[in-house]
């Protein structure tokens, strides 16, 4: 999971946004400040081109190999084109027919049901966090819709006022959102298996910040005086 806000991405201007939810995938590069090698590479599993590059592969190095195949390969772009489809179309995802056996109708309702409780939570937390008294808070869960590897899953706090925009997260607001949303009664894949199942790849979850109690806003308040204190002791 990445959570996308102005401290994890390195090129911010991808942030910008004139409507919600804001969407990543298909549109803009996203780099983030920090990541491992595996992040990185399943980033860069994203882009079309390379992957077209790598199904192809064997034509490029056939002829290097076989010189008098270099004629009859270069002749052949139907079967490139069929290659691309293939490798895009059945080995990176699924088929209609496969996607429907992800899951069951009743099993997927309660993951779904499961996300919309702890998306609200943690944006109940957020809000309080931040004193945010107006508005609508929107936490959009987006992921790749390859199937054949690893999931990929952004994550992003979105808000209509003072215009739409996406939230700036601190640390504490990020481990919210670390702490909250996935667990191993309910994973990337498990999700990623619903979305496949529905073929809907953003979940766009909303709470109202008026909605969030003074209980809530007071406990966020006493827990940032108590870190503040912390700080000031260390």
């Amino acid at each position: 999971m990445l959570i996308i806000t102005e401290a994890t991405i390195l090129n911010r201007g991808v942030l910008d946004t004139r409507s919600l939810p804001r969407r990543f995938f298909g549109r803009v590069v996203v780099l983030p400040r920090r990541a491992g090698p595996g992040l990185w590479l399943r980033l860069i599993a994203e882009f079309q081109f390379l992957r077209y590059m790598l199904a192809l592969a064997p034509f490029m190095l056939l002829p290097l190999l076989r010189r008098d195949m270099a004629l009859t390969i270069s002749q052949a772009p139907l079967i490139m084109l069929i290659v691309i489809a293939l490798v895009e179309l059945r080995v990176l995802r699924l088929s209609k027919a496969a996607r429907a056996k992800q899951v069951t109708p009743d099993e997927a309702g309660r993951r779904l049901d499961t996300l919309v409780f702890r998306a609200r939570a943690c944006l109940r937390g957020i809000a309080a966090r931040q004193g945010i008294m107006e508005g609508e808070l929107r936490l959009v869960v987006e992921q790749s819709e390859l199937a054949r590897l690893p999931p990929l899953t952004f994550v992003s706090v979105q808000t209509d006022r003072p215009e739409p925009r996406l939230l700036s997260l601190s640390p504490e607001d990020r481990g919210i959102l670390q702490a909250g949303l996935f667990d191993a009664d309910l994973t990337e894949r498990d999700l990623l298996a619903v979305n496949h199942r529905d073929s809907l790849y953003l979940r766009d979850i909303a709470q109202e910040a008026r909605a969030v109690s003074a209980h809530s806003r007071l406990a966020a308040a006493l827990a940032a005086k108590a870190l503040a204190a912390k700080a000031v002791g260390a």
